[in-house]
């Protein structure tokens, strides 16, 4: 895909002696949101995770916007404009929710040099952040941790933003809230890879959806191919969205 911003190919992972992704193949597509789909062990956050250096791919290429990343450390493709939210969210619990904001943004040293009209956009996005903005992150619920890991990871403009399973163990109004933030995201042109397993959060987002199983991307295509076709989804997923 020639307007693809990042690309996989033939990648392997070994994690100690076990041999956990088996040549993955993966295309994101530019300012569309893909997502990264599969069985509990498929291998997707091992592949996220191979993406940003967090463990190093044993061969095959990892390339993003025309250029080899492969073997950057971790700080370097974080770099390059690329922000990562883990599945565990990474909240620095002792830190205010302030302080985390400002951790994540780069070009800022004090609170005032981050971006007044983007940090006003993020809490129209995220009002927990605003309300609890001077309380322990430690403090917050769950969904409410989890909008904080997605507004430090954009609290300045990313290429691609990489969100393993955002919508887990969330409440279904804060689910349809984080759909909402996302789907204002993809306006701004932002690139997207997400890793879901609630198939109604992939449906009403994704544009572009891989399927992996066994270590291997095994489907790629238009999620609304994926969504229209419940013999597919059996095959892929064993279920149905």
């Amino acid at each position: 895909m020639s307007d693809a911003l990042l690309t996989l190919t033939g990648v392997h992972t070994h994690i100690g002696a076990y041999h956990i992704l088996h040549g993955v193949d993966l295309v994101v597509p530019r300012a569309q949101l893909t997502m990264l789909l599969g069985r509990n062990g498929a291998g997707k956050t091992t592949t996220l995770r191979s993406i940003m250096g967090l463990w190093r791919a044993s061969s095959g290429q990892v390339r993003f916007d025309g250029h080899d990343i492969t073997a950057l450390e971790t700080p370097d493709i974080a770099a390059r404009e690329i922000a990562y939210v883990p599945e565990n969210m990474g909240i620095f619990s002792d830190l205010s929710v302030k302080e985390n904001m400002l951790l994540a943004a780069r070009s800022a040293r004090r609170i005032e040099q981050i971006d007044e009209q983007r940090l006003a956009w993020i809490f129209s996005l995220f009002p927990a952040v605003e309300k609890f903005w001077s309380h322990p992150a430690g403090k917050l619920s769950g969904g409410q941790k989890q909008m904080l890991a997605v507004a430090r990871a954009i609290v300045e403009p990313r290429k691609l933003l990489i969100v393993d399973e955002p919508s887990k163990g969330l409440a279904p109004a804060i689910i349809n809230n984080m759909i909402d933030a996302f789907a204002q995201l993809k306006q701004t042109g932002t690139t997207i890879l997400l890793v879901e397993q609630n198939l109604n959060f992939a449906k009403r987002l994704g544009d572009h959806v891989a399927v992996m199983d066994n270590g291997r991307v095994v489907h790629a295509g238009a999620m609304q191919e994926l969504a229209d076709s419940p013999e597919m989804q059996h095959a892929l997923l064993g279920l149905a969205l």
